[in-house]
């Protein structure tokens, strides 16, 4: 056992929150106060170049650790995730527009989700792990694109990959492969495994 008090969700994410809660945890969040672009910088200066893989555990690790520091007795999951596709990054886009430029990309090509959950305790790194998932968009039509951006609204800006796949943003698939909750950000079954084996949820 951590010998932690309470669980923390080092992030402000509803849908991340939502998969916790759904699963019967009893936590708080308290979001991460970090850089993710400096860090991601620092960490390709320090290794030359560095995987979407690296990014998103490197992500996860640092948000559990800044909020274990400042609440030593709880345990605090950081969660990360970062989409690649033919070994570029994609970051969450700033406008609508951006967003659709990404997504006219993505068309008819496959991309990788990757979610990376750090868990800490007293300011230490005590357990990680990586889910990765690969999708494949349709060739849907400049007019498809175009009315699913007018649906979605700004909602399209909270997500890494311009979709909510629990939602309409299934329509823009051909092909999923991979668990459901490393596609929406938080791969729940390892992390539930960890918290029995810690002893913190009854096995």
């Amino acid at each position: 056992m951590t010998g932690a008090r309470e669980l923390i969700l080092a992030s402000a994410s509803a849908g991340r929150a939502a998969v916790l809660r759904g699963a019967g945890l009893s936590f708080r969040q308290v979001p991460a106060e970090i850089d993710e672009r400096a860090i991601e910088a620092e960490a390709s200066r320090e290794n030359g170049s560095i995987s979407g893989e690296q990014v998103a555990m490197r992500l996860a690790a640092e948000k559990a650790l800044a909020v274990s520091r400042q609440h030593r007795d709880a345990l605090v999951i950081g969660a990360d995730q970062v989409m690649s596709c033919d070994g570029r990054l994609f970051h969450k886009p700033a406008t609508r527009d951006a967003a659709r430029r990404q997504l006219a990309e993505l068309r008819g090509r496959e991309h990788f989700l990757l979610a990376g959950l750090g868990v800490a305790h007293a300011g230490e790194l005590v357990w990680d792990h990586l889910g990765r998932a690969s999708l494949t968009m349709r060739a849907f039509s400049d007019a498809f694109l175009d009315n699913y951006i007018a649906a979605e609204g700004e909602d399209i800006l909270a997500c890494v990959g311009s979709y909510r796949i629990e939602g309409r943003g299934i329509q823009l698939f051909s092909r999923v492969d991979g668990d459901h909750f490393t596609i929406i950000g938080l791969p729940l079954l390892p992390l539930l495994d960890y918290l029995r084996e810690s002893g913190w949820l009854a096995s």
